[in-house]
């Protein structure tokens, strides 16, 4: 999956870190991702390139994370949003790339950082006043989080809960596609965790939503995240309680069959979704 870099390691505690001239920067703009393309690998400017630039941004940086000893840092507020409006400029060899783009980049190190990147600047860029008093909020020495120094309120990156389902029928696996989304391939069933409501409790209502079917026997497989939509997204395995008759929820899916094993899609190495297709293909669910 895209979190899978190893044996890279990724260091993603908030620290005092300080900057370096071959420091990665993450520059972001709306959904797209500040990267150079060469000969099928990605990279992203360096704190060296940008200052050289423009030095008056020395100093206005927020450490991000590392892998491995390579550190990643962001510009936010007027710097970010300068760097934004004029880095195709400054650097020709840069390109604006959307997020999708990272999952089949490679290194696949600098995947998942221009992902997780993209997340974090999304979460800053949003977060610049106080929701409860409209003062500007200032960032922890201590921590991932911002504080209002007027009223106390705190924040920290948001990160949503949901889950993936694999619903089974005896020997076959209820495969889904979005209805209005640009992703067309084959899914599984999928959800976000509502106020007050366990994960599992999201399985059964979320299969009921858009299948119209009960489920029994729910089963934890693994987790992942998933920073294209600041999701932690959790896999369950269940099976059909019951009457197995599709009925389809044409507002969320197009798309709702059950499949056998050899007509599951190839997994892409990239998302939890893909990942528990194979399991089942493979016939590893009991094994799991």
């Amino acid at each position: 999956m895209i979190q899978d870099i190893g044996p890279h390691r990724f260091h993603n505690e908030y620290c005092q870190v300080a900057v370096q001239d071959d420091s990665q920067v993450i520059c972001c703009r709306g959904r797209e991702i500040l990267v150079n393309c060469k000969e099928d690998e990605i990279s992203f400017p360096t704190y060296g390139q940008v200052i050289k630039c423009f030095p008056e941004f020395a100093g206005k940086e927020t450490y991000l994370f590392s892998i491995d000893q390579v550190t990643y840092f962001l510009f936010r507020g007027q710097p970010g949003e300068f760097l934004a409006e004029r880095a195709a400029d400054v650097f020709p060899e840069f390109s604006w790339q959307k997020p999708e783009r990272m999952r089949t980049a490679l290194p696949r190190e600098k995947a998942f950082a221009g992902v997780t990147g993209m997340q974090l600047s999304s979460w800053y860029k949003s977060r610049k006043y106080c929701p409860c008093c409209g003062s500007v909020l200032e960032h922890s020495t201590k921590e991932r989080m911002l504080y209002c120094p007027e009223c106390g309120q705190i924040e920290y990156p948001r990160i949503c809960p949901a889950v993936i389902v694999g619903v089974i029928n005896k020997d076959r696996i209820l495969l889904t596609k979005y209805a209005g989304r640009a992703y067309t391939k084959y899914a599984l069933i999928a959800g976000f965790t509502e106020i007050g409501e366990s994960v599992e409790d999201t399985v059964r209502r979320e299969v009921m939503e858009e299948v119209g079917l009960r489920v029994k026997n729910i089963r934890y497989y693994k987790s992942q995240p998933w920073s294209f939509s600041d999701t932690l997204l959790m896999g369950f395995f269940c099976e059909v309680d019951g009457e197995d008759t599709i009925h389809l929820d044409e507002t969320e899916l197009s798309v709702a069959e059950w499949h056998a094993a050899q007509e599951v899609p190839e997994d892409d190495g990239v998302s939890l979704t893909r990942e528990m297709m194979r399991v089942f293909r493979e016939k590893k669910l009991l094994q799991s």
